[in-house]
């Protein structure tokens, strides 16, 4: 196990005993809790009460009114540490992993956010979830995108249909380019992101299955939410350097 995780550990079970008549070490707590919240690859998945309580006397009036049990006290901060503990258990990130996750983290998008930290940590265990998350993951750029350029579209649109009308406001549709390389490139785009819908119909939780339904390996999940992180932030990086270039 890695030291990320031992610690995350360490602070979990801190919380468990400051909420259950404990009596726990703030500056552990501060120490602890300092770790976990400067660490951009992990913040989406850091329970908020973490984030907001910065020493033990703002978690107990949080806890003591949340939860009356110790009981439910252990269930609640169990619950919230699991995702982020399931995630280390597996071992750090990997240094393409980390880049994406250090460059979603400058855009102030939540749901992207979410949506990639859930990504990763299903690609094990939930290789289904994993691929659904990945899809989910380029539909909330891509409206992410064209919210901010002020651009009308249909929000049950398909992911296709998103991207395109994304990838025409970026000018990274193959039809805006002359250059055989790059029309190329940017079909490949295209095609990566109409594997990515058809990979979720066909393997992911996102539909039904009848009796002889394909199952995905974590191999195809770790496909889709490598191809989704790397198109997701080169979209983002391009919206980005347009507007720089605007300004």
């Amino acid at each position: 196990m890695n030291e990320v995780f031992d610690q995350t550990e360490a602070l979990q079970n801190l919380l468990i005993s400051q909420a259950t008549g404990g009596s726990e070490d703030d500056a552990e707590f501060v120490r602890l809790r300092q770790m976990l919240i400067t660490n951009p690859a992990l913040d989406s998945l850091v329970p908020r009460f973490v984030r907001t309580c910065r020493n033990l006397s703002q978690f107990w009036q949080f806890i003591k009114y949340k939860h009356p049990t110790y009981a439910e006290r252990r269930e609640f901060i169990w619950a919230e540490f699991r995702p982020l503990l399931d995630l280390l258990e597996r071992g750090p990130l990997s240094p393409a992993d980390q880049l994406v996750s250090e460059r979603l983290e400058k855009f102030d998008a939540s749901h992207v956010q979410a949506a990639w930290s859930k990504a990763l940590e299903r690609r094990a265990a939930d290789p289904e979830g994993a691929i659904t998350s990945a899809r989910t993951l380029i539909e909330s750029v891509c409206k992410h995108i064209l919210d901010s350029a002020d651009a009308t579209y249909d929000d049950g649109a398909d992911l296709p249909k998103l991207y395109k009308l994304t990838a025409e406001t970026l000018n990274l549709a193959p039809s805006q380019h002359t250059e055989a390389v790059f029309k190329q490139v940017l079909g490949g785009c295209t095609a990566v992101v109409e594997g990515l819908g058809s990979l979720r119909n066909r393997l992911s939780d996102a539909h039904g299955k009848g009796k002889v339904g394909s199952k995905p390996a974590p191999r195809h999940a770790e496909l889709a939410v490598n191809l989704s992180g790397a198109l997701a932030t080169y979209l983002l990086a391009t919206w980005e350097a347009r507007n720089e270039a605007a300004a």
